[in-house]
């Protein structure tokens, strides 16, 4: 065998790897290797058990207070007096034009609307919710967003490029709705 690898410039590798099998130089390198090894394993081990757990797997290790509270409900008198003062009325409010495209490397809805409000007192912290389909008309999602700014009375203000959520990649069509709105 070794006429032949030195034939092609691997006798030496032939001599080296025949020494190893024999039991004397070579397996002493094979002995320390497993032993620096195994010295690598256990020294990583150990390393490891001493390290701090990471915050996102660990239970708190202190005990959680909890409180209790007591609250009265509020009178009849002062529900009805104050959310009917506050809540405006959806019926001569509408959105008359709406468009949509995606932001934020596809993954964000920014929906543009115009806001019309045929009220005669002025709104704000006006609420919608935008529904998303998929291009065969089947729902996907939908998406909520309170806008604070404040529409004068028997007037229209346009929104632009008002980020929604993020949405589904299969997205393609949005309406979006009148939630709630308070006067003014």
């Amino acid at each position: 065998m070794r006429a032949g690898l030195g034939q092609i410039g691997l006798g030496s590798f032939a001599r080296k790897s025949e020494d190893c099998l024999r039991p004397g130089r070579g397996s002493i390198w094979f002995q320390r290797g497993v032993l620096w090894l195994l010295a690598a394993i256990l020294v990583g081990g150990a390393v490891w058990l001493l390290m701090p757990p990471s915050e996102a797997n660990v239970a708190p290790t202190r005990p959680v207070k909890l409180a209790l509270a007591s609250v009265e409900p509020p009178s009849p008198t002062t529900v009805s007096n104050t959310s009917a003062a506050e809540v405006a009325s959806l019926d001569r409010m509408r959105i008359s034009s709406q468009t949509w495209r995606r932001g934020g490397l596809g993954s964000k809805a920014l929906v543009t609307f115009t806001l019309r409000n045929d009220n005669d007192y002025a709104i704000k912290d006006v609420e919608i919710v935008c529904a998303f389909t998929r291009r065969d008309g089947s729902h996907l999602t939908d998406r909520s967003r309170v806008l604070t700014d404040t529409v004068g009375m028997k007037s229209r203000k346009t929104f632009a490029r008002v980020p929604v959520g993020f949405v589904n990649v299969n997205a393609d069509q949005a309406k979006c709705s009148l939630v709630t709105a308070r006067r003014v």
